[in-house]
């Protein structure tokens, strides 16, 4: 049986564009015992996908190779099997690729067939264990502080603001449209949140964080990091979970002083979710007790077909999507 994928053909220098992939057809393989074959039904697309295309041998992860199938995670039914821990029927979700059907891996797990994909997806995978890795293990809030979170209208963002507000601090989100701003404080509840396109972001913030800034989630980059640096408390908190400003670039921007580091007594920690996959467990009790106390919303850029991942990959970059980005097959 043949299927349709995508593999990665080109290191982009800045821009991902279309000639970065090129849509193939290849033939499913032979079964061996222990493997499974999986029709995927959804799979996600992640900033993080940009940093792998880079030929950087001191990343997290090795990049991705010259005609490999595009590496992405997602979800799927198994439709053939030679490993009983996965019957055929069963759904699992894990590490895929840009694929119709993909080879069952050892970090894919069973999940239940009647939890909504969106909630699987947008909130108890890889997204809700990063905002929870990074809040709670890394920056240890406090009830009454004030947090930033950038990039706050994403996946990760969101669940951050959330899950803070739930645990009693003020939360201000970054966002790139006057829309998702309104859908941070009118939906989730934030207490302010801010375009970063805006012109006046220091008196925005100066107003919004009257008493400083204690924690900050750095998803992003860009602009407004300057901004929140120059306004953190004494004994502040940084997190640095993605750089999307700075991925398309060839020469990262300039970052904060080190001087502030020491005099403010600031601590900086920068972490990829890979290291913390042996929190998952404790993740998902915590994310399933807000969901079921109505303490975290979430929303879908559900993308259509296996080739619109292509041009739609470039929605994380220029802050269209409007919150987690899957395509659906």
């Amino acid at each position: 049986m043949q299927y349709k994928a995508i593999t990665f053909v080109k290191r982009p220098i800045a821009d991902i564009t279309a000639d970065t992939f090129e849509l193939v057809t290849l033939e499913t393989p032979v079964l061996k015992d222990g493997e499974f074959l999986v029709k995927q039904t959804h799979m996600s697309l992640d900033p993080a996908m940009r940093t792998w295309m880079q030929d950087n041998p001191n990343s997290y992860i090795p990049p991705i190779a010259i005609g490999e199938v595009m590496r992405s995670f997602g979800v799927g039914e198994v439709v053939e099997s030679k490993n009983p821990a996965f019957p055929v029927g069963a759904r699992v979700i894990g590490n895929t690729g840009w694929a119709e059907y993909v080879l069952g891996g050892a970090d894919m797990q069973v999940v239940p067939h009647d939890l909504p994909v969106e909630a699987l997806m947008c909130v108890l995978h890889v997204p809700g264990l990063t905002a929870y890795v990074g809040l709670f293990e890394v920056l240890r809030p406090k009830a009454g502080e004030t947090l930033v979170v950038s990039g706050a209208a994403g996946s990760v963002g969101s669940l951050v603001g959330q899950m803070a507000k739930a645990e009693g601090l003020r939360v201000i989100g970054i966002a790139g449209s006057d829309e998702k701003c309104r859908w941070l404080e009118d939906e989730l509840g934030f207490d302010r949140a801010i375009n970063y396109r805006s012109a006046n972001l220091a008196e925005q913030l100066a107003e919004a964080a009257p008493n400083g800034v204690d924690i900050y989630f750095e998803n992003t980059g860009g602009p407004i990091q300057q901004v929140v640096f120059e306004r953190m408390n004494r004994f502040g908190r940084i997190t640095v979970c993605g750089m999307i400003a700075d991925y398309n670039r060839e020469v990262p921007a300039p970052g904060p002083s080190w001087v502030d580091i020491n005099l403010k007594a600031l601590r900086v920690e920068g972490f990829v979710i890979v290291d913390h996959y042996d929190k998952a467990p404790k993740a998902v009790e915590v994310l399933t007790g807000y969901l079921q106390k109505g303490q975290i919303k979430y929303r879908a850029h559900v993308l259509q077909g296996l080739e619109s991942a292509i041009e739609g990959v470039n929605l994380l970059f220029n802050g269209d999507n409007q919150g987690k980005l899957l395509v659906e097959l």
